[in-house]
C-alpha cells in the first residue's frame, strides 16, 4: 500500500568488482528498498535470468529505447550498455516506494544532473585493494575478459 509520501532513490556506484551487487542484496533484504532492474546488451553470466537480475536485449533494441528516451540514465560500459527505466523508477518512487541502485558511476552522475524533484543518497564502493579486486573479477563469470584486464 502507498502512502503519500516519495520514495528516495539511493545509489551505489564502483568499479566492477568492488562489490556493489552485493551490497545493494544485503541493503534491500533489510530495508524497504526495491532494487532496480537495469537493461543491458552483455551477455547473461552463468547465474543470472532475464527479468531477475537485468533485462537483456539487444544493442538495436537498447538504442531504440534510447530513442524514445525511455531511460533515466544509460552508460556504455565495457562495450555494453546499461540503463535504467524512468518510468518504472518515477512510478514507483510516486508509490512512496524506494529505489536501490547498482550503476557505474556515469549512471550516477547522469541522474545527480537531472534535478530530480527526489531525495537522491549516492554511495561510491571503493575494492578493499586492487590486489582483492583482480581477484574477485578473475573468478567472477565473465563473457568479457575486457572486464578484469587491469594493471596489477
Amino acid at each position: 500500500m502507498s502512502d503519500n509520501h516519495e520514495g528516495i532513490i539511493v545509489i551505489l556506484s564502483s568499479p566492477s568488482g568492488a562489490g556493489k551487487t552485493s551490497l545493494v542484496k544485503e541493503i534491500s533484504s533489510k530495508n524497504n528498498y526495491i532494487v532496480s532492474i537495469s537493461h543491458t546488451t552483455r551477455k547473461p553470466r552463468s547465474n543470472e535470468i532475464d527479468g531477475v537480475h537485468y533485462f537483456f536485449v539487444s544493442e538495436d533494441e537498447f538504442k531504440q529505447l534510447i530513442s524514445k528516451k525511455k531511460f533515466l540514465e544509460y552508460a556504455k560500459v565495457f562495450n555494453n550498455y546499461y540503463g535504467s527505466s524512468k518510468d518504472v523508477v518515477f512510478n514507483k518512487l510516486d508509490k512512496g516506494q524506494s529505489i536501490i541502485f547498482d550503476i557505474d558511476w556515469q549512471g550516477t552522475e547522469q541522474i545527480k544532473q537531472k534535478k530530480l524533484k527526489y531525495k537522491i543518497i549516492t554511495i561510491f564502493i571503493l575494492p578493499p585493494s586492487r590486489k582483492e579486486l583482480f581477484n574477485r573479477l578473475l573468478n567472477r563469470d565473465l563473457n568479457d575478459k575486457k572486464n578484469w584486464q587491469i594493471e596489477y
